[in-house]
């Protein structure tokens, strides 16, 4: 049985895949790694490689996607089967690169809750019952994390390259999945990156936004399976 590395988004930990881990672990080996000491994507991937099986399946969501398609630009052999999640392929727009200044600058004097709170938090969730759980879970993680986290994560972000060429190259089976409702990571992205792998599947998760995999948990496991299973 093929391992499953599961790679978080930004400011969040484990706790983002805690439904999927829930209904895989008793079948699968699981692995998730902290994206948390680096502040570059390729850093960030070289660690995960230094640390994962031989070959194994990933998945990753937001960042974690980001550094997966590093991963399979790294080291492809390795990479079995590939998942991104409510991410994005290119290199960092100037405007967004612009804003990430100010909220750094921010989380330096003491404001990583009020970023969080205001800047980051509102464009993640569709409107639901659980939003404002997830929410104090978004949270939750962001807090323990800490303030070097997201300082790390943000330059890794804003020097992070595009990955075009990568997806095109890669053949293994693919599974592109968002929320319909993902503000961050929008559909048209994932509808580009579905064109640009060989052998990929397109999921679109109604009623979700960027965090489908606790918006939605049941459709985005079922998602997951599918794409473990397929030959």
């Amino acid at each position: 049985m093929t391992p499953l590395v599961l790679l978080p988004g930004m400011m969040c930990d484990a706790r983002l895949f805690q439904p999927q881990i829930a209904a895989l672990s008793g079948s699968r080996p699981l692995m998730t790694f902290p994206l948390a000491a680096q502040d570059s994507v390729q850093a960030m991937a070289a660690y995960v490689l230094s640390h994962a099986p031989p070959v194994f399946a990933l998945a990753g969501l937001s960042m974690g996607g980001i550094v997966a398609m590093e991963v399979v630009r790294q080291a492809p052999e390795r990479v079995e089967r590939l998942a991104l999640l409510d991410t994005n392929p290119l290199a960092e727009k100037t405007q967004v690169k612009a804003r990430r200044g100010p909220q750094m600058a921010a989380v330096k004097a003491g404001q990583l809750r009020q970023v969080m709170r205001d800047e980051m938090k509102p464009n993640y969730l569709a409107d639901g019952p659980d939003r404002d759980a997830i929410l104090d879970l978004c949270m939750a993680m962001a807090m323990d994390l800490g303030a070097d986290v997201f300082l790390h994560q943000s330059r890794a972000l804003m020097d992070r390259p595009d990955q075009s060429e990568t997806l095109k190259t890669y053949t293994g089976p693919a599974l592109v999945l968002c929320g319909r409702e993902d503000g961050l990571c929008p559909v048209e992205r994932h509808r580009l990156m579905h064109e640009l792998l060989p052998n990929s599947t397109l999921e679109i998760i109604e009623e979700a936004g960027h965090l489908p995999t606790l918006e939605k948990p049941d459709d985005t496991t079922a998602a997951l399976i599918r794409w473990l299973e397929a030959t």
